[in-house]
């Protein structure tokens, strides 16, 4: 038999040995690379598999950081949309953009034009249409939103790990400034208005930038978070390019 340098190979470079049979996740990580620590605090955002991880980083031992609960009087029913499932109640952040915008609104560095949508006497919030519970005066909308936010703030500061799920590239965007919203509107809640918002499908450019100019940011607040990006494996509920949605 020919002498290859595929003899001496480890059984981790053929697929046969090191996927097909005896599959190890251990073997995916570099020599003494380590993701988690013991008594690390973790925080996630991002598509529902970062959602879908805490029960099993609890059940491990892991801290798994709350900084926003829902006040007594708002316990019941349960949210639907994944607000309480997070480190604060900020739902699904599908594409990194809208990651990077909410840290800029907790920082005060940015403030969306359309931060409010008004429905029967009721304020709805863009950027978390689906709360159950809707403020009933513009005033307690702002205090809700700005308590929202310094939780958002609070988990980051609290956080030892960050862990992002990358779910999306698609997006519905403000054309007044390029807010992201988290659906399109008049999905979840909101009026659809073609003058006013438009749908865009974020290049890997885009999206490398955003997750680089997220991570300057939160360095500013915590410089010592340590970062893990993970990828969604869950399905595409549906697509706007007009292609198959596989």
């Amino acid at each position: 038999m020919a002498i290859t340098p595929y003899n001496t190979a480890p059984e981790v470079s053929f697929w046969s040995r090191g996927v097909s049979r005896r599959f190890d996740a251990a073997t995916m990580l570099a020599p003494g690379a380590t993701v988690l620590r013991r008594g690390d605090r973790v925080m996630s955002a991002g598509s529902c598999f970062a959602a879908n991880i805490v029960p099993y980083l609890e059940r491990s031992g892991f801290a798994y950081v709350r900084a926003e609960q829902r006040h007594p009087l708002l316990r019941g029913p349960g949210e639907n949309l994944g607000y309480d499932n997070f480190s604060a109640a900020y739902g699904n952040l599908y594409t990194a953009r809208q990651l990077r915008q909410l840290l800029q609104r907790a920082l005060g560095l940015w403030q969306p034009r359309e931060d409010a949508w008004e429905e029967d006497g009721e304020f709805i919030d863009p950027y978390r249409p689906g709360l159950r519970y809707r403020a009933r005066s513009r005033d307690e909308f702002d205090l809700l939103t700005r308590q929202h936010l310094d939780c958002v703030l609070a988990a980051f500061r609290q956080a030892s790990v960050f862990v992002f799920t990358l779910g999306l590239t698609e997006a519905w965007v403000s054309r007044e400034d390029g807010a992201v919203f988290p659906a399109c509107p008049g999905t979840v809640g909101g009026t659809f208005d073609a003058g006013r918002h438009y749908f865009h499908n974020m290049t890997m450019p885009e999206v490398v930038a955003d997750l680089n100019e997220f991570i300057l940011d939160v360095r500013r607040v915590n410089p010592a978070l340590r970062i893990v990006l993970t990828v969604s494996p869950v399905p595409l509920v549906a697509t706007a390019t007009g292609g198959h949605v596989l």
